[in-house]
């Protein structure tokens, strides 16, 4: 005689949001930056910028920086809290048991 087996359900894997969060942000950053020093024109106005800089205006710029980053982490752990919800939300089909071979 022999016993059923159960099929376990398995669910399909999750979308990693806080992977495509980041990806997209560091692409952005890596596009700008190779947009500016593609040419001779904005390569020099960057420069000339960035030795116009007060220390105020460093300090702005870095405090805006952290706040764009804790942005990005804070959008992306609600995504990931948002996904986790809906999958514990969603019922689970029951386990599909074969009928019992016949001996």
């Amino acid at each position: 005689m022999s016993t059923p087996t159960i099929a376990e359900t398995t669910t399909p894997p999750r979308t990693r949001w806080a992977a495509i969060i980041w990806g997209l942000l560091f692409a952005a950053i890596a596009t700008t930056a190779l947009w500016m020093i593609a040419d001779d024109d904005r390569r020099d106005a960057v420069a000339d910028g960035l030795m116009a800089l007060t220390p105020t205006t460093i300090v702005t710029i870095l405090l805006l920086t952290v706040g764009v980053l804790l942005l990005v982490g804070g959008a992306a752990g609600l995504i990931r809290r948002a996904q986790r919800k809906l999958v514990a939300a969603t019922p689970l089909p029951a386990p599909e048991v074969p009928a019992p071979l016949a001996e």
